[in-house]
């Protein structure tokens, strides 16, 4: 199944190469030619742009059941973990902070170089108008959208009409995610005082809903390679070379905060929690980090990185076969890293300001939907659909970012999995100083 993904995330970064240099051409004709730039333009209009909405919409299918579902199963299945004892609680809480850190060295980087905000008034207007029939409306009232405060935060999270708000209203087309977040944790939760059988098909059930979800992503995702040249080709015509420059931009920093965080975050926490010499570390694993990168895939690299970890890393396999597994479906780093970038520059490109409190905001929800993504090629992106709708950004915006996709996947992969192997690492050391009474490096 790795090779499958693979060919097709190939597929999806070669379309977008073809559809960005299709439309550079037709732009450099253009101003010789202005009725080659109109046609192109007339058909972007009428093929391309629908072609890219079925992509899309796909998408925006199962973003609500999506979330809940694999929301409430993951609740469901850390309370079964609770027994575990100080492992557990070592891991989760390693788990928590290393995706807190990545998203908030994200959103520093997204808010220092600010890639989505290079584009010049003209540009971005004519790009909110191009993507979303509601994006103006959402440009236009942003600033006046109110402050956050006890109440406004109970009127996010708690409407009095749970599920009138999942439905959508005019203001948005996917209803509002907050409520829907908020509820599969509860019902998660409420789940663990059932009897073992019934929570148990609670926890089965809720898991043939993320598959069936995940199935219809997998549709979705054989329209790629022709939905991302046409809609990069339709943005390029319609807007120009500017959305060029600021997607290199946001490629550019996402992959430099990416390696900072495998590279710096985690040399400090190899260093003063494990006791253990970064640059032998990495050495160590960097077949791993090889195959993560190659694969795109966390699952897929699960063997090598548990066979290094007993091998060479010399730790405990009770501790490697608890903490490699479980991140790698939980501990997503750099996915959340990827999920929080995403957003600033989708909203930086509509022209959408996002203030401190939402920032703040975005860092939670980016790590609770990281630990929700599917672990497929494009499984994140109803979740990002899904953050776009919870901060009033049109999440048509994200076909922006769709053919850039396959190396920022590569390399946050590599993030995801490299993270997984310092905590086994640092969970290991205390619980081997636990054992002895002792504190680490003593």
């Amino acid at each position: 199944m790795a090779d499958i993904d693979a060919r097709l995330a190939n597929r999806i970064l070669f379309g977008l190469v073809a559809g960005a240099v299709a439309g550079a051409i037709v732009l450099a004709l253009g101003s010789r030619v202005p009725a080659l730039l109109a046609g192109a333009q007339w058909l972007s209009t009428t093929l391309f742009d629908p072609l890219g909405q079925v992509f899309l919409r796909m998408l925006f299918f199962v973003v609500i059941p999506l979330v809940f579902a694999s929301l409430a199963n993951g609740v469901l299945q850390l309370g079964e973990l609770t027994h575990l004892g100080p492992l557990a609680g070592r891991t989760f809480t390693l788990f928590f902070a290393n995706m807190l850190i990545a998203v908030s060295l994200g959103l520093v980087m997204m808010n220092a170089l600010q890639p989505g905000g290079r584009l010049d008034d003209e540009t971005s207007t004519r790009l909110v108008q191009e993507y979303s029939g509601q994006a103006q409306k959402h440009v236009e009232t942003s600033a006046a959208r109110p402050g956050i405060s006890p109440a406004s935060v109970v009127d996010m999270f708690m409407p009095r009409n749970l599920f009138g708000a999942f439905v959508g209203n005019q203001r948005n087309v996917l209803g509002d995610v907050l409520p829907l977040i908020l509820f599969a944790i509860l019902v998660g939760a409420a789940g663990l005082g059932l009897p073992k059988e019934r929570r148990d098909r609670l926890h089965h059930g809720l898991e043939t809903v993320s598959e069936l979800m995940t199935g219809i992503v997998r549709f979705a995702l054989r329209l790629a390679p022709y939905a991302v040249p046409a809609m990069i080709f339709s943005v390029i015509v319609k807007v120009g070379f500017d959305i060029i420059v600021a997607l290199g931009l946001f490629v550019v920093g996402c992959l430099f905060m990416l390696l900072l965080h495998l590279f710096g975050t985690m040399s400090l926490w190899l260093r003063y929690l494990a006791k253990r010499s970064p640059a032998q570390f990495f050495r160590d694993i960097k077949d791993v980090l090889i195959t993560a990168f190659s694969t795109s895939s966390s699952s897929a690299t699960l063997p090598a990185a548990l066979a290094v970890a007993r091998g060479r890393l010399g730790i405990s396999p009770s501790t490697a076969g608890f903490v490699l597994p479980l991140g790698a479906t939980m501990n997503m780093s750099g996915t959340a890293l990827y999920e929080g970038c995403v957003v600033l520059f989708v909203a930086q490109v509509f022209g959408i300001h996002l203030d401190f409190a939402q920032q703040l905001t975005l860092v939670f929800l980016s790590v609770l939907s990281a630990v929700a993504v599917a672990s497929i090629p494009g499984g994140s992106l109803p979740l990002i659909a899904g953050l776009l709708v919870a901060f009033g950004i049109p999440p048509e915006g994200i076909g922006i970012i769709l053919g850039v996709d396959r190396i920022l996947d590569m390399t946050r992969t590599m993030t995801n999995v490299g993270a997984d192997l310092v905590t086994a690492a640092i969970v290991d050391s205390r619980q081997g100083a636990a054992a002895l009474g002792t504190s680490p490096g003593s």
